[in-house]
């Protein structure tokens, strides 16, 4: 979204793989927010998203995000997206957890992500001020007097390459692929905010890690997700003999915030049971096409969800930290943007609002592009500088990435202490002198990140609990900021580009 409308400003798209390929807005099943019903109101959906996130979202950055919703739908249509439709020709609304409006808009039932990377992905292909790099890995920005110059970057045949250009844009996505169970790509490994952190950026709200309730448990990695427009539909959480269990937990039962039954279904599983989404009588024989990404994956697990209830587990899914950044995208560096899961807006504060990552996407998407825009004319080219051919790091990391994941799972994951977390940190540290040579700096730094700035917030709030601190404290009513240092890390022996 922020290089198409960056034109006409000459853009560089660098990706690690093939356009689209490993991003998580692919498998975004539930849909994309926006305050479109006869009943509904920007200010009804801003209140809903700073309910979810617990007194830390900035609310004049969310009252942005909701007023643009509408108008973001509208250019995605323009640009070809084609979103679910009503009986009567209008786009069909849907309901999910929190929301208290039909607001949801999709496509395809659950495969609203795909449909709008689709859309994203050919307009950029037809866009003859946009040049994408594939399989190229930015591995360092480059900085010169204090100020973002470009990236550094190399193919995957070891030839690296600087790309300077007046504005830097990280757009990278998230970190979910730190975690042993989780519903993101395994690309997700944080990239763009262990970038920035070597750089000397400001990280904020590094702790706060959302845990999908619904992904389903049939020992995949990266796990299927059910999404969790099923419980808006009227599927029920039930343990193995039929019990529901969520409705003495929660007054909105199912439709409890994602953390609240994250935990819930967390806390079932320590004790040896399993729990199960119950879509039967609420979807039934509908399921196919209803919900026909869930249902391929259930179907492709030997599970069929119109007969059988779906064995579901916590996973992560979202990260609501990352790069801070101001609210046109800019970050503590000059020269720098951010938007996506890799920047921190404050728009999610400690737990993120269903549907919103999405809408966060393309307003910030437009909102950065229109910033970089006023600050820089289409005459100023970006330029190139080839280094020599350098060995990628080839060491064996396949083991060492799966003990980081066990860690961050297990010890930072939906449940967290002091103990787990200080144990936590000396592992990352273990693993930092174990994987020399190989290509786990990101995932180690992104992982340190998170148990530091977990350790430091000794309260339970949204996302982020607490065992030995599990009441909201007044005191901690704030967002988080950090840097490298902070997070125990010397950023001096540190090779920046």
């Amino acid at each position: 979204m922020t290089a198409i409308k960056l034109a006409p400003l000459k853009v560089a798209v660098i990706c690690k793989e093939r356009l689209g390929i490993g991003a998580a807005t692919q498998w975004a099943q539930g849909g994309i927010a926006a305050a479109l019903g006869p009943d509904d109101s920007p200010a009804l959906h801003s209140l809903d998203t700073r309910r979810a996130g617990a007194g830390l979202s900035d609310e004049i950055v969310v009252d942005i995000l909701t007023r643009d919703a509408p108008a973001r739908i509208e250019e995605l249509l323009a640009l070809g997206a084609h979103f679910d439709r009503a009986r009567d020709g209008e786009l069909a609304l849907g309901l999910e957890a929190a929301h208290n409006r039909r607001r949801i808009v999709r496509a395809g039932g659950d495969a609203t992500g795909e449909e709008i990377l689709r859309t994203l992905i050919a307009a950029v292909r037809n866009a003859a001020w946009i040049k994408v790099y594939e399989d190229v890995i930015a591995d360092d920005l480059l900085l010169q007097n204090g100020e973002v110059a470009g990236i550094g970057m190399r193919r995957k045949s070891g030839e690296w390459i600087d790309l300077y250009a007046p504005a830097t844009i990280l757009a990278t996505g998230g970190l979910g692929h730190l975690y042993s169970r989780t519903t993101n790509p395994s690309q997700a490994t944080g990239d763009g905010v262990a970038i920035a952190a070597r750089a000397g950026a400001m990280l904020s709200d590094m702790e706060f890690v959302q845990f999908h309730p619904t992904a389903i448990d049939v020992g995949l990695d990266p796990m299927p997700l059910a999404t969790e427009a099923l419980r808006g539909e009227g599927a029920t959480l039930v343990l193995s003999d039929g019990t529901r269990f969520m409705e003495g937990i929660h007054a909105d039962a199912e439709l409890a915030p994602r953390d609240v039954v994250a935990r819930e279904i967390y806390g079932w599983l320590s004790r040896g049971e399993r729990t199960f989404l119950d879509a039967r009588s609420a979807v039934g024989s509908a399921f196919p096409q209803r919900f026909p990404t869930a249902f391929a994956a259930c179907m492709s697990a030997g599970i069929d969800p119109r007969s059988q209830p779906i064995p579901v587990a916590p996973a992560a899914h979202y990260h609501m930290g990352g790069i801070a950044v101001d609210r046109w995208g800019r970050t503590s560096l000059a020269r720098l943007w951010g938007c996506g899961e890799a920047s921190a807006t404050g728009i999610h504060g400690a737990n993120r609002l269903a549907s919103n990552s999405l809408l966060e996407a393309v307003v910030y998407g437009s909102r950065v592009a229109d910033d970089v825009k006023s600050r820089h004319s289409p005459a100023q080219p970006t330029a190139m500088r080839r280094r020599s051919a350098l060995a990628t790091p080839s060491g064996s990391q396949e083991s060492l990435i799966a003990s980081l994941r066990t860690v961050m799972y297990e010890r930072v994951g939906v449940m967290r202490d002091a103990v787990g977390l200080r144990s936590a940190l000396d592992a990352i540290s273990r693993l930092e002198e174990e994987a020399v040579g190989t290509n786990m700096r990101n995932l180690l730094t992104a992982g340190r990140l998170i148990a530091a700035a977990a350790l430091e917030r000794r309260e339970s709030r949204g996302s982020h609990y607490r065992e030995d601190y599990p009441l909201t404290d007044a005191r901690f009513a704030k967002r988080s900021f950090l840097t490298l240092p902070a997070a125990g890390i010397d950023r001096e022996n540190i090779s920046i580009a």
